[in-house]
């Protein structure tokens, strides 16, 4: 999941290309799906609209239930999730080749808007990047609780040895026992300000060179788990913490940024048809990082497609009945 948040300008401008060219394609969403408690009356009868994301397990997903909504509320939808990297999608929206999509505040604050210092409160956070682009014809409804951001976590067994919770807990025991803090981390991670570095300074620990091992993000979650390291860095809404039984450590400074999940919807799409914000909302008032474990899992553990997982919920949740 980390792509979400890569983001520079001249990768960026690659990906924009690359992705600019991938939207003379996409496909018809064509569930069979009747409004449930969203989309009564059909709202968006005659709207034609697109939506998109970008290309990592939660994305997809997300993009599927923003586009089961709309198509639950009578619009029409064209699918062009999946677009890689993280400028792409935003971009799409952002030029009207697609109309809305679920994204990241933090990622906005800072990848996008420029900003280098994250806002700690989440409802502020948002409120600043909403206010932001309004400038850039985007406009933010209300955001989730779904916060995927960093975290390490920890195998049930280190968690009964050692019992730290926090962050602060973890610092704790990298001066009462420094031998036995030992992390696996991305090599990106291991080096970003809002990273290691930056959670080192601000809980006031320092690990040795020794301590740290840098590799790829799937890996750290089975070594995590293994206790190969006893904290593996990992995004607090992977499905597989829960289904590794994963504890987490409580960020209790609040020092990793926001990266709260809500819609982000071209203005004009918006101002014409203005029922999204109401067919939208229950939903995203419904996500959050529990559920997004369980769903992402579904996809990243038990092998199910996005879609089909997304329109399992929707109906789980009672938000559209099958038509």
């Amino acid at each position: 999941m980390r792509r979400r948040r890569t983001g520079l300008v001249a990768a960026g401008a690659v990906l924009l290309a690359s992705a600019g060219c991938g939207l003379t394609s996409g496909s018809p969403m064509v569930d069979d799906v009747r409004p449930g408690s969203i989309g009564e009356g059909a709202p968006l009868k005659g709207a034609d609209l697109t939506v998109t994301s970008k290309e990592f397990t939660e994305q997809l997903i997300l993009g599927a239930i923003m586009g089961i909504a709309f198509q639950a509320a009578g619009a029409d939808v064209l699918d062009r999730t999946g677009i890689q990297g993280s400028i792409g999608a935003r971009e799409a929206v952002k030029g009207a080749d697609a109309d809305a999509m679920y994204e990241y505040t933090g990622t906005a604050w800072i990848t996008y808007l420029g900003n280098s210092e994250p806002i700690p409160d989440p409802r502020k956070q948002w409120e600043a990047v909403r206010d932001a682009d309004l400038k850039n014809g985007l406009t933010w409804l209300p955001p989730s609780s779904l916060n995927n951001t960093y975290a390490l976590a920890m195998n049930q067994a280190n968690f009964k040895k050692y019992g730290t919770k926090t962050l602060s807990d973890v610092a704790a025991l990298s001066k009462s026992q420094p031998k036995a803090v030992t992390v696996c981390v991305e090599s990106e991670f291991a080096n970003r300000a809002d990273g290691l570095p930056g959670m080192e300074k601000a809980y006031g620990m320092k690990l040795p060179a020794g301590n740290v091992t840098q590799m790829d993000t799937g890996i750290i979650y089975t070594q995590a788990a293994k206790g190969s390291c006893t904290y593996g860095e990992v995004f607090t809404t992977d499905g597989r913490i829960k289904s590794m039984n994963l504890a987490v450590m409580e960020d209790d400074k609040k020092f990793f940024p926001n990266y709260n999940v809500a819609p982000e919807i071209n203005s004009k799409s918006l101002k014409k048809h203005p029922a999204i914000a109401a067919v939208l909302d229950p939903i995203t008032k419904r996500l959050n990082n529990d559920v997004a474990q369980e769903l992402n899992a579904k996809v990243d553990v038990d092998g199910e497609d996005p879609h089909a997982v997304a329109l399992d919920w929707m109906k789980e949740e009672g938000f559209v009945r099958e038509g």
